[in-house]
């Protein structure tokens, strides 16, 4: 391989409690990045590129910049849902590129657990314009919109639903490695924490048929931050970058004659590929956004792991655990048993590049590439993909 390598990500923090009621969500960000900074290296007065998506109690970039201090070259508030920051990666790459930017900052910080933020059954909240006005009407709530989706792999694929349910089978045996999420069920009152089977999934109550409760993700407090920084900064500090090799964005959205059935994904992800020089097979970790299981499914497709229609057979088995050849899924139990405080777009970088640094909690021997993909907005609806392709040193 012989890619570019313009911009490294070399520091690090996601914070510990899934719960945390005595922190605001600022709070969060900020010790994040500074916990961060400190695992690079590096100093506030360092910090010459802020991006952020808008999220904390008065955050954005007009926000964010006082609470920290800081005055940044380069402010960018790109926000398209759970994922905005890989969106964002792809923008500091960029600007560390044209070097516009020296050393870059993503934060997130999120009190839904603790502020009791119904994410995904809350229904349609707002209107006023035209899209909402199109479809809110309607009642659709967010699950049903992924229920939907799952509904229409299976009458266009015959996918099953004991299939789907493998995904979080396998996501649950990376959670029972990883001492925060098992404190995260703990915390949010899961009953019996131990890994667990497709019969269990199965038997879990259905939420929006055909998925169940075991196939939704948790809602989580939680946050965390990335620095990332040229390749002179990245060079000198504490531990071995990884490398920024390729990303893709990409809309998608409901139109006539479109199939719900393909994501974002299928638009970003050759050209996260293409830019980094390396094909899907070549892919030892894939942090996919699992809102719910269907969306791990639908992505692993449109990224190019299987051929359309056949995820089904592909995840069978446990087939992408962590001591498994092949691709390895989500290691730090995804948003279905980990962490997911609203937007978990971050927790896929973090964990991605703990596993090119040989520091996660469910480690794949001889890890080198990585792939982070984000889902923002609702799929089968209006939705972003931000696909990001990580090299380790």
């Amino acid at each position: 391989m012989n890619q570019a390598r313009n911009a490294a990500i070399v520091g690090l923090y996601e914070w510990p409690k899934r719960v945390d009621p005595d922190v605001s969500a600022m709070e969060i960000k900020a010790l994040s990045i500074h916990r961060a900074l400190e695992d690079a290296g590096l100093k506030w007065s360092d910090v010459d590129g802020l991006y952020d998506a808008n999220d904390g109690e008065g955050g954005g970039g007009l926000g964010l910049a006082p609470y920290l201090g800081l005055h940044p070259r380069v402010i960018d508030t790109t926000s398209v849902g759970g994922t905005s920051y890989e969106f964002q990666v792809a923008h500091a790459l960029r600007d560390i590129a044209a070097g516009r930017v020296n050393v870059a900052v993503l934060s997130y910080g999120s009190k839904a657990a603790s502020q009791r933020i119904p994410i995904g059954t809350g229904g349609p909240r707002g209107a006023g314009n035209w899209q909402a006005n199109m479809e809110n009407p309607y009642g659709s709530t967010l699950i049903s919109n992924y229920a939907m989706v799952a509904m229409r792999h299976m009458h266009e694929y015959g996918t099953k639903s004991e299939q789907l349910a493998e995904i979080a089978v396998t996501t649950r045996a990376h959670a029972m490695r990883n001492p925060q999420a098992v404190q995260a069920m703990q915390d949010l009152q899961f009953m019996n924490i131990r890994e667990i089977t497709v019969a269990d999934v199965m038997e879990s109550r259905v939420i929006a048929d055909p998925l169940h409760l075991l196939e939704c993700c948790m809602v989580s407090d939680g946050g965390g931050a990335l620095v990332l920084a040229s390749p002179e900064i990245a060079r000198g500090t504490k531990k071995k970058p990884v490398w920024v090799i390729g990303s893709g964005e990409a809309i998608q959205y409901k139109r006539n004659g479109g199939d719900i059935t393909t994501s974002a994904a299928a638009q970003s992800g050759p050209r996260a590929f293409a830019e980094a020089g390396v094909a899907p097979s070549e892919i030892d970790i894939a942090m996919i956004y699992d809102s719910f299981t269907i969306t791990v499914a639908v992505m692993l497709e449109d990224l190019g792991f299987c051929k359309k229609g056949e995820v089904g057979d592909f995840v069978t088995g446990q087939n992408l655990r962590w001591d498994r050849p092949g691709l390895t899924l989500n290691t730090d139990g995804g948003g279905l048993s980990s962490n997911h405080p609203g937007m978990r777009g971050l927790f896929l970088l973090l964990e991605a590049t703990r596993q090119l640094r040989g520091e996660s909690t469910s480690q794949v021997a001889g890890a080198k590439l990585a792939v982070a993909h984000g889902n923002g907005g609702m799929l089968g609806s209006t939705h972003a993909g931000g696909t990001v392709i990580l090299a380790a040193d």
